[in-house]
């Protein structure tokens, strides 16, 4: 009897295993459908993805319940007005410029994922001078600094992660996130965006909101090579829930499309952000920090203002003083400048 009772818990285990696998991937499916940002009706959705038109009611409801911002009209039908596409890694790769995609050795574009970083982690170290890219549309457990969440609802948001080996660990390996932080402002110009700037220690700014953040995840090994997993997440074009479950947070967020970014296509940016990330990270390895510190200081959105550090239980205020030739914080207080290399910088009133 107890094994029967084993074997029938088995069976119904793999059998919500195999249903709740069976809905992830028509929320996929139905995603791209709708990811042109056009009206598409019940009755096409139900007939093109061969389920019935209470499913894809339902599956609508699910990616609604992911953040996504699904519009229903009647007469009309379904569409996803912040998206314009769906993540393709051929179109990613066909992208990137001819001297970074022999360097990318492969590219996964996928519907969800837990992390990103997480998914590269798991796998073994690149060749020395090649990469890995993953991005995915929804990310159950999207990571950001110090454990917290990062939240990026389907196709209003890019997250992107890139895995490198250096031959070893290169020094002020700590600043890695300045130097990824320059090279994504370095795309966000070429597209015009108004008002981007950094702020230390990994987060792209439009005026005092967040734009995008960078989280890197590092793999040594004793006198040998060191594998990183630089992760990139952007604001695209968050509808009016997103931003209003962010700020819920105590974050004010703000996107690309506020920053004058129309019309744009992620899978272009993508490319564009992993070509970046890839030659900033050829050069870092032989010029360090230095190589890119200048472009870190103009933009640098703290730069002479009024803030607060959390550091190791402590809480300091000064004047933030721009950063040093090693990446740390240098903070203006009545006992001197102090020098700060992790900690979480909050802008305070002038």
């Amino acid at each position: 009897m107890a094994e029967s009772v084993r074997a029938s818990s088995r069976v119904s285990v793999d059998a919500a295993e195999g249903a709740a696998a069976g809905n992830d991937l028509l929320l996929a499916r139905l995603f791209r459908e709708l990811a042109d940002s056009g009206f598409h009706s019940g009755e096409e959705l139900a007939q093109r993805l061969g389920v019935s038109r209470s499913a894809v009611w339902k599956a609508a409801a699910a990616l609604r319940e992911l953040g996504a911002t699904v519009q229903a009209v009647r007469n009309r039908g379904y569409r996803l007005p912040q998206v314009g596409e769906a993540l393709d890694a051929a179109k990613i790769r066909e992208r990137l410029p001819r001297d970074v995609r022999e360097n990318v050795r492969h590219v996964e574009a996928l519907w969800s994922t837990a992390s990103t970083n997480t998914r590269l982690l798991e796998r073994p170290n690149p060749a020395a001078g090649t990469s890995e890219v993953c991005l995915a549309e929804y990310q159950a457990a999207g990571r950001g600094r110090r454990g917290r969440s990062w939240l990026a609802p389907p196709g209003e948001a890019l997250c992107l992660s890139l895995s490198w080996t250096f031959q070893e660990v290169p020094a002020d390996i700590g600043a890695l996130s300045l130097v990824i932080g320059v090279c994504a402002l370095r795309v966000l110009k070429l597209l015009e965006a108004r008002g981007v700037a950094l702020k230390w220690p990994n987060d792209l700014v439009a005026g005092d909101a967040k734009l995008g953040g960078v989280l890197i995840d590092l793999r040594t090994e004793v006198a040998g090579p060191a594998c990183v997993i630089v992760g990139i997440g952007i604001n695209v074009s968050l509808g009016e829930d997103a931003l209003k479950q962010i700020a819920e947070t105590g974050t004010l967020a703000t996107d690309l499309l506020s920053a004058g970014c129309a019309a744009i296509s992620r899978n272009a940016l993508a490319a564009a952000l992993a070509a970046a990330c890839i030659r900033g990270l050829r050069h870092y390895e032989s010029e360090g920090l230095k190589a890119f510190i200048e472009e870190w200081r103009e933009a640098d959105s703290l730069r002479g203002r009024p803030v607060t550090v959390s550091a190791l239980a402590e809480t300091t205020r000064g004047l933030a003083r721009g950063i040093d030739l090693h990446g740390a914080l240098l903070l203006e207080t009545p006992d001197g400048i102090r020098r700060f290399i992790s900690g979480d910088v909050t802008v305070r009133p002038e």
